[in-house]
């Protein structure tokens, strides 16, 4: 059996916004992108018709999945981070900055014993992101 878990976070209405923000930071593709008045769901409330009922980023091999989750069902993102494994500290510092912009830092961008740069922050949207960028490996002599 093969299974390959993919991320799917939930918005309270802003989730095209955050979206069109996280395709710009991590360099992505929005690649699929429906409203709730576009979707064959019964259970689309008429107010909430331009919100996303799905969207999917794609990085590299890698996607995102989100969608606007009505309000009365939303609860706001607690207990986990999304955690962007880079091997550049140049990319790693532009991603990072992007996703701070607005939001709240909660561990400075710096290098650490396990990597040439760690950082976490909360983005203007509620989503906490680790930024970890591994040490370069060492050449045996």
């Amino acid at each position: 059996m093969k299974v390959k878990p993919q991320l799917a976070l939930m918005f309270n209405g802003n989730c095209e916004a955050a979206f069109r923000h996280y395709e710009r930071c991590l360099g992505g593709t929005i690649t699929f992108m429906m409203t709730w008045a576009e979707s064959p769901s019964p259970y689309a409330d008429p107010e909430w018709g331009p919100k996303i009922y799905h969207a999917t980023l794609t990085l590299g091999d890698t996607a995102i999945s989100g969608s606007d989750v009505p309000s009365d069902r939303y609860t706001a993102p607690a207990g986990f981070s999304v955690t962007l494994q880079m091997d550049d500290p140049v990319a790693a510092e532009r991603v990072f900055t992007a996703l701070a912009e607005g939001g709240r830092i909660t561990a400075e961008l710096q290098e650490t014993f396990w990597a040439a740069r760690f950082g976490a922050v909360v983005d203007r949207f509620g989503i906490e992101w680790a930024v970890n960028c591994e040490q370069p490996a060492e050449v045996a002599p």
